[in-house]
């Protein structure tokens, strides 16, 4: 069974850090995070290659690094120096080898002013 499960959201003060987490389980591989505010589309945050490469969105600014335990099939995003602009859902993005994508639930995120 093809399953996300994402942890690590919460209410942080501005200038603060959160760990994000998504743990797969099934024949899938999670590849990175998205993010979406209210009245906004998805949008990119960071995604991390089979290979081990890893593409950032230009707004993080170095703020945030993604990383992956392999032998645990979870993929982790360290958010540092959160902003309240960065408010929003994350979801945890999956592939599987046929390229079929999946998405978590979501974990929410809120920093505060």
């Amino acid at each position: 069974q093809v399953q996300l499960v994402e942890s690590g959201g919460d209410l942080v003060q501005a200038g603060g850090s959160l760990r994000l987490s998504c743990a797969a389980s099934g024949s899938i591989t999670p590849m990175g995070w998205y993010r979406q505010a209210p009245g906004k589309q998805r949008e990119l945050v960071a995604l991390i290659r089979r290979s081990g490469g890893r593409i950032y969105a230009d707004f993080l600014k170095g703020r945030f690094t993604i990383s992956r335990d392999i032998a645990k099939n979870t993929v982790y995003l360290q958010m540092n120096s959160l902003k309240p602009e960065d408010t929003a859902v994350y979801y945890c993005y999956a592939m599987d080898g046929l390229g079929s994508e999946y998405w978590g639930q979501g974990t929410q995120v809120t920093v505060s002013s």
